[in-house]
């Protein structure tokens, strides 16, 4: 499992490093500062992250109250509720992502 992630991740870096003297490029050719492309890739950053972070966490968080309800189905009505509660809490993460990318950009 631990190899699959780390394929991905250095697949997802050399895409990243390979592009990135062609994004350059096209940046210089139309007169963005070198600033302004930072702000865009840590914008972009702040919400991937967060997503991704929002997404694993809250499938986590299901299947743990899905086996833990399939298990004991009397004890719907315990789980289901901090079940909710933590679903909020992790999709304000994204939402966080999304609001700390605005603050970078400067909107």
């Amino acid at each position: 499992m631990k190899s699959k992630y780390a394929l991905i991740t250095a697949a997802a870096t050399t895409a990243l490093l390979t592009t990135l003297p062609a994004v350059a490029e096209e940046a210089a050719a139309t007169g963005m500062s070198t600033g302004t492309g930072l702000k865009l890739i840590g914008a972009g950053l702040a919400i991937g992250l967060a997503v991704v972070g929002a997404g694993q966490g809250q499938g986590h968080a299901a299947k743990g109250a899905l086996e833990s309800i399939g298990r004991n189905p009397q004890a719907y009505n315990k789980i289901f509720t901090p079940f909710l509660l933590a679903m909020a809490l992790i999709e304000f993460q994204a939402i966080l992502g999304l609001i700390i990318a605005f603050l970078i950009l400067g909107k």
